[in-house]
């Protein structure tokens, strides 16, 4: 996943700050990610969770509430099919939304955890870099077609 990150980041870096912006929000939420099974239960487990979780949030409510509809403008500007695509993926894009919301409301006010919840978390951390790496080829898929098809003309 942090290989299609920095991909994703040399093709469309610098053609937007808004893009360059959500992409470092990715790389962000990435690291955090790739650090979370690797911690002991002796640091702070909780407070990492509790930031990934932030984090998480704010990546996918910057993608629908910023760039998705900048991507949309752009797509209905230029008539050329993009818009038929977001209507494709959209269902998909906003079912992974669920799953991150499902697992912000699992993890991101607890105090403690348990040896039993530790095993939970180790799947449904699993199961949430199923749902990231799916979500970020779609994020991608439409940014190449809404996006980086006009950005000369932007």
């Amino acid at each position: 996943m942090l290989e299609q990150c920095r991909d994703a980041k040399e093709r469309w870096g610098g053609v937007s700050d808004l893009i360059d912006r959500w992409l470092q929000e990715r790389q962000d939420l990435l690291s955090l990610f790739v650090s979370l099974p690797q911690q002991s239960i002796r640091e702070d487990v909780i407070g990492t969770l509790s930031r990934f979780s932030e984090i998480l949030v704010d990546y996918v409510s910057s993608w629908h509430f910023g760039l998705y509809e900048h991507l949309l403008a752009e797509a209905d500007e230029f008539n050329d099919g993009g818009l038929e695509l977001a209507k494709e993926l959209d269902p998909r894009v906003r079912a992974s939304t669920d799953e991150v919301l499902n697992f912000n409301d699992r993890y991101s006010n607890i105090d403690s955890l348990s040896v039993q919840e530790v095993c939970h978390l180790s799947e449904d951390l699993s199961k949430l870099g199923e749902v990231l790496a799916e979500r970020f080829e779609l994020e991608d898929q439409l940014i190449e077609r809404l996006h980086t098809a006009h950005k000369d003309r932007v």
